[in-house]
């Protein structure tokens, strides 16, 4: 699909538009299950730093189709619901859901359950039970993922949508909220999600933009780099970026304020082939070590990076390109996030119009403030968005050996959406046709002589400016009603 680059300016100071309003907060329960300072309970959420709770995960039963506990000592007998719903007590706007699914789930039982309308039936009964019973405002979705790994039915992403539509209206007489998590891949969004309607049914789509690169790649990369690097150029790597996956969303019809960017409270570890080769790129043997909380190998939360810079000497670098650090120690490398990138990721949802920031996940932010900071990285999101209820992140506690970059502009891969039928944006962008291609306020604007094309306008020192330039896939036009790209037939276009 053609694309064009563009120039995304980066000046967080002017931005005007009020926009990534949600934080949302998955939280992998078994860490009650933990010890020393990786043990995390629900009772040790600050509950004024997330806008969505998501507790994780329940599943479903293969024989039934009904939802079904995966851990009903932790969920009911050690009141991991119940306290999860108290929360709620601290910050009474809190919205607390609970999720199905997961990576350990597999994808083959929920595609059985999506392709059969009994097996939905029941399966959504189950889940309004589910909250009725327990007090949860909302559910989210995670099967990973519809036409993938142990299902390969190429029908999953048409299921998944009927599914979506269901739900959401067998919801809608209680008030519920549905959200979903989703794939950052973009070769995965043609196989498994029927965009426009995702956008259309959802109230939040959290794109899990992370685990681009790791151990089971046989160089180095980035876990979630904000930017492709020019080395990827014609490559299939070429795409893998968060910047490439939300325009991918984008491209097809979702709506940017419907759209939650996910951040990762984490890094991917790599063991070096060789100590002299430390860069993007470099070959590895496998899998580095794993952290002693999360117990897996090329896998360590921020809170055990943070313990490992204090006990291991590490050069911490900074990728201009990428807009990530990494760091490195003899044979050990990692990638991760930390104040700096998540910052900067925050500044690109906002400049957008994206919905909010989405985080995998809480327990494995610096939980016991190691860096000074109790959930540094969650405070970070704090500052970012704006919300004067959380205290000031401190700065990266990394001493960057490369270059820190000072850049106020960034290259954006631009070129946006598909068919949809998506409600209006309910942030304070608009949506508006423009004359003489003129910005006149912030939000996205129709260019005046060809319907396919418009421009994110923002305030920049003083006066609007277009700060990207987009375009409609082949065949579909901006709706200024609508805000997104649309069948072409359903624009008007004068």
């Amino acid at each position: 699909m053609g694309r064009k680059l563009v120039t995304l300016a980066f000046l967080s100071l002017t931005l005007q538009a009020i926009v990534a309003t949600h934080i949302v907060c998955y939280h992998g329960t078994w860490s009650y299950y933990r010890t020393g300072n990786g043990n995390f309970k629900v009772t040790d959420v600050d509950p004024t730093l997330c806008t969505h709770y998501i507790y994780t995960f329940v599943g479903l039963n293969s024989s039934t189709y009904e939802v079904a506990l995966l851990d009903e000592w932790l969920d009911i007998s050690l009141s991991g619901f119940a306290n999860a719903i108290a929360l709620k007590e601290t910050n009474s706007d809190l919205k607390v859901l609970v999720a199905v699914g997961g990576w350990n789930e597999g994808s083959a039982k929920y595609s059985v359950m999506a392709a059969s309308a009994t097996y939905r039936a029941t399966f959504i009964s189950s889940v309004i039970t589910l909250l009725q019973t327990y007090g949860f405002d909302g559910f989210d979705l995670d099967w990973e993922y519809p036409a993938r790994r142990d299902s390969t039915n190429s029908a999953d992403k048409e299921n998944f949508a009927t599914l979506i539509k269901e739900l959401k209206a067998a919801f809608d007489p209680y008030g519920y909220l549905l959200t979903a998590a989703v794939s950052a891949a973009p070769t995965y969004i043609d196989t498994s999600y029927d965009v426009p309607v995702l956008s259309e049914y959802l109230d939040l789509i959290n794109l899990m933009e992370y685990d681009f690169f790791g151990a089971w790649d046989d160089t180095t990369g980035h876990n979630a780099p904000l930017y492709s690097k020019s080395i990827y150029d014609g490559t299939t790597y070429a795409d893998y970026s968060v910047n490439a996956s939300v325009y991918g969303w984008i491209e097809r019809g979702a709506s940017p304020s419907k759209l939650a960017l996910g951040v990762p409270f984490y890094g991917r570890v790599f063991t070096l082939s060789s100590s002299s080769s430390t860069g993007v790129g470099a070959a590895v043997s496998g899998a580095g070590s794993s952290g002693p909380y999360t117990a897996t190998a090329g896998f360590w939360g921020y809170n055990e990076i943070l313990e490992q810079f204090a006990a291991t000497s590490f050069t911490e670098a900074w990728d201009d390109e990428a807009q990530v650090p990494y760091a490195y120690s003899g044979t050990t490398w990692l990638s991760y996030d930390n104040v700096k990138s998540i910052t900067l990721k925050v500044e690109y949802a906002k400049s957008l119009g994206l919905g909010g920031i989405m985080l995998w996940s809480l327990e494995t932010d610096d939980i016991v403030a190691t860096s000074g900071t109790k959930f540094q990285l969650l405070q970070a999101i704090n500052s970012a968005v704006g919300n004067s209820s959380s205290s000031n992140s401190t700065s990266s506690t990394s001493t960057t050996s490369s270059t820190t970059s000072t850049t106020t502009a960034s290259s954006v891969t631009s070129s946006t959406a598909s068919t949809s039928t998506t409600t209006t944006s309910t942030t304070t962008t608009t949506a508006a046709s423009t004359s003489g291609n003129t910005c006149t306020t912030t939000g996205y604007f129709r260019d005046s002589s060809d319907c396919s094309k418009y421009y994110y306008c923002q305030l920049v020192n003083g006066a609007y400016v277009a700060t990207a330039t987009l375009s409609c896939v082949s065949g579909l036009y901006y709706d200024t009603t609508t805000g997104v790209c649309n069948y072409a037939s359903q624009v008007s276009c004068d």
